[in-house]
């Protein structure tokens, strides 16, 4: 039974990535879409689904915390750094 569920249930992504509808994504797969388009690995069903269905606007506040949170991290390590050197 399980196997019969997981079958339909990938006939239905595949049904909903072949027909462009996808559900609208939740902030969890936005967050993993923005972490895998910032390391070069996302899936084209995802990027579909992202530019299909997303609002744009979730993707785009998501990419600035992150973004700010690598900008601060690396700052911040660059700072411990020359700290222990000097």
């Amino acid at each position: 039974m399980h196997s019969e569920h997981s079958q339909r249930t990938e006939e239905t992504h595949q049904a909903d990535s072949e027909n462009g509808s996808f559900e609208k994504p939740g902030l969890w797969a936005v967050v993993m879409s923005v972490l895998a388009a910032m390391f070069g690995v996302q899936t084209e069903a995802n990027r579909r689904r992202d530019f299909s269905s997303g609002n744009p606007m979730a993707y785009i506040i998501v990419f600035v915390i992150f973004l700010a949170l690598f900008v601060l991290g690396i700052a911040g390590l660059v700072t411990l750094v020359i700290s222990l050197a000097g």
